[in-house]
């Protein structure tokens, strides 16, 4: 019961609580309604004062802002009215600075005064087109056009120079020799004098209305580039006279004059695209270096016939190379140019314009080019024909810089490139596939050697196929696209031109194989035949095995190579035959002695059987001698092959020779011992060492 009542109190005390602050927020609810109110008076009194400060203001700023309208259309007035009465006497005031020119007063300020007298010109055509004001104002911008106009010219003319051959040189580098040193870009005129040709080519296109100065531009700078390419040509010609290796000048720096195109640091010593075109005639120099024709033994050494053609390589060819190089380099230089100059939308025309002259003169002689091999192709001077490859095979390379560089221009333009490299092309098909032919209607007695070495058809064969080593791609990239059965160049790719061209020089080897078979046939001595088969054998072996070529041949025949080797081998035993007759009395082919007979003690001869030895020993020194007369005067210029035919001699015959000479040495048949055992073993070695050697 106690516990209820403590409980109850305790909760009597937290009415109480409750009670005291139920008051509390009454009598706190009470003073803030009565702030309120107050608050809302205060406001509405500031609302009404705000009321009535703006029905004072407002008439007051309204009359403010049309006096300051007033103000500034006066003053607007008074510009447009000196500005008008200035249009006036505009043409009095410039006209004396007008004609003067740029350089009295400054470009910028005389591009100012052609402003005010343009402006002047709108002013009168608006308000007054009859006026005499608007005629003198007009005949006063008119002069200032043309002063424009001649200022150009006469900057053109004044700092455009052909650029120096040896700044040229260096440009276009030796792209196989890296450089750390990037190329610096050709500098045709100072930074002043391109920004100063902007500026009056600007004007005059926007406000002048005139694209006169283009015509001026694009004669120019077209002249400026040909000269540009006929000064690299003299250059070229004039060092290539002086310099017995034709590249020596490339590094060698001659002090150029000191001019715009000068370089501020020293300019890196590098090779020109020369070396392309040089490769092919030093290719052709090692080929015939190591034709037989040069190498032969003593006795038996022949000048060959092509020497002369191989140094009468044309060094136009070369020269010509690097003018393309050089061409394409003056055209990026100068479409650069020619973007900080001419406005845009004339830009594709005039660049059209300025690369004619050198793409017609370059383009021209590519077809003078082509003409002459033609002319070579119909003599059957093929060598002369080989100096096309480098070009085709350069212009190939460079010829998508010149599609870009050319993109815009007009399709007749874009296609001349394109037009000489189809007829250059088709040219060096035609030169391959006449070459074949020309193989294979050799005269079968032309020329044929008295001594069985190399034929001339043979040497000239590989001496025009090792050069073509470095372009094989290019030549059969154009037996594909200009051949019997034509390929468009998007299906011709690097290896198919491979294939195609190992597919060529296996026709050309078959072709000379078969050629030469026929005329070995020419020989009356049966031994110079395989004489003569293994000396072409060996030489075309050895040729195509050191240059390469084989390799490449084995693309598309993995057979030549052993087809070679089992044709020497066949050749060598074809020539084993020529012992025969020595062979015939050594063997004892008619009436041989017993070797037990001669065995016995007190053995006596019969003189038939005497006679029988000495005819043997008679016959064998007889034919010995006539073999070593006849194949003295055999060739077998390679070295190696000669000395391991003498071997294979010696080793065919000493050893029966032994057998022989002992048989019938300790037997008496005769008292004039000497007369018939004539040589011994090691003497017939010595015999066998003279072959192949007329000094012997």
């Amino acid at each position: 019961m106690s516990q209820t009542k403590i409980f109850k109190a305790d909760i009597d005390m937290k009415l109480e609580k409750e009670k005291n602050n139920l008051s509390i927020l009454k009598e706190a609810m009470n003073k803030s309604r009565t702030n309120t109110h107050s608050m809302l008076g205060i406001l509405n009194s500031f609302e009404n004062r705000l009321q009535k400060l703006e029905s004072t203001i407002e008439p007051v700023y309204n009359e403010t802002e049309m006096l300051r309208r007033r103000q500034e259309n006066i003053e607007k007035t008074t510009v447009t009215l000196d500005n008008v009465l200035g249009y006036y006497h505009v043409a009095k005031e410039v006209e004396n600075m007008i004609k003067e020119g740029p350089s009295s007063c400054g470009l910028d300020r005389y591009l100012a005064q052609m402003d005010r007298l343009k402006q002047a010109m709108l002013y009168f055509d608006s308000h007054n087109s009859s006026s005499l004001e608007l005629l003198d104002v007009t005949r006063v911008f008119e002069d200032g056009k043309e002063v424009l106009c001649c200022e150009f010219r006469l900057l053109l003319s004044r700092h455009g120079r052909p650029v120096p051959p040896i700044m040229l040189l260096d440009l276009i580098g030796d792209e196989e020799i890296p450089s750390s040193d990037p190329d610096v870009p050709l500098e045709h005129f100072p930074e002043k004098i391109v920004d100063d040709l902007g500026q009056i080519a600007k004007w005059l296109d926007k406000k002048g209305n005139t694209a006169e100065f283009t015509k001026d531009y694009l004669t120019m700078r077209g002249a400026a580039m040909l000269k540009s390419l006929q000064v690299l040509r003299e250059h070229l010609k004039s060092a290539s006279a002086s310099s017995s290796t034709s590249i020596q000048y490339i590094g060698q720096h001659s002090p150029a004059p000191t001019s715009k195109f000068s370089r501020t640091k020293e300019t890196p010593v590098r090779k020109s695209k020369l070396k392309i075109a040089l490769h092919l005639k030093k290719k052709a120099q090692t080929a015939l270096l190591q034709s037989p024709f040069e190498q032969a033994s003593k006795g038996h050494r022949r000048q060959g016939s092509y020497n002369d053609i191989v140094e009468n390589l044309d060094v136009e060819v070369e020269i010509y190379i690097t003018q393309l190089s050089a061409l394409l380099k003056l055209m990026q230089s100068e479409a650069q140019l020619m973007s900080c100059i001419i406005p845009d939308k004339n830009r594709r025309t005039v660049f059209d314009g300025i690369v004619q002259q050198s793409l017609d003169s370059v383009v021209s002689e590519g077809e003078m080019l082509a003409t002459q091999a033609k002319k070579s192709i119909n003599k059957h001077e093929f060598m002369s024909v080989l100096s096309i490859f480098p070009v085709v095979k350069h212009l190939r390379s460079i010829k998508p810089d010149f599609d870009y560089t050319l993109e815009g221009c007009s399709t007749p333009t874009r296609s001349k490139l394109a037009s000489m490299l189809s007829t250059l092309g088709s040219t060096g098909a035609k030169a391959l596939e006449d070459f074949i032919e020309s193989i294979k209607n050799d005269p079968d007695r032309a020329s044929m050697p008295k001594d069985g070495t190399v034929h001339e058809l043979t040497n000239r064969t590989i001496i025009f196929l090792e050069p073509l080593l470095d372009y094989s791609e290019t030549a059969g990239a154009m037996l594909l696209m200009h051949g019997e059965q034509a390929a468009p160049s998007e299906a011709v790719d690097a290896k198919k031109s491979k294939l195609k061209f190992a597919d060529y020089m296996t026709k050309v080897l078959s072709a000379l194989g078969l050629n030469l078979s026929n005329k070995s046939e020419t020989y009356n001595d049966p031994t110079l035949r395989p004489v003569f088969m293994l000396n072409n054998y060996n030489y075309i072996l050895k040729s195509i095995t050191r240059n390469g070529l084989l390799n490449l041949i084995h693309l598309c025949n993995k057979d030549v190579g052993q087809y070679y080797e089992d044709q020497i081998h066949e050749q060598k035993r074809l020539y084993s035959e020529s012992w025969s007759k020595v062979l015939h009395y050594i063997l004892e082919i008619d009436e041989p002695l017993s070797q037990q007979r001669l065995m016995m003690p007190d053995v006596k001869l019969k003189d038939k059987e005497k006679q029988n030895i000495k005819d043997k020993f008679s016959g064998f020194n007889k034919e010995l001698e006539e073999i070593m007369k006849s194949q003295k005067g055999y060739a077998i210029p390679d070295q190696e092959l000669r000395e391991a035919l003498k071997k294979d001699n010696k080793d065919f015959i000493i050893p029966r020779y032994k057998m022989f000479l002992e048989k019938y040495e300790r037997v008496n048949f005769t008292k004039n011992l000497d007369k018939y055992i004539k040589y011994t073993a090691p003497a017939v070695g010595v015999i066998v060492d003279k072959f192949f050697d007329t000094s012997a």
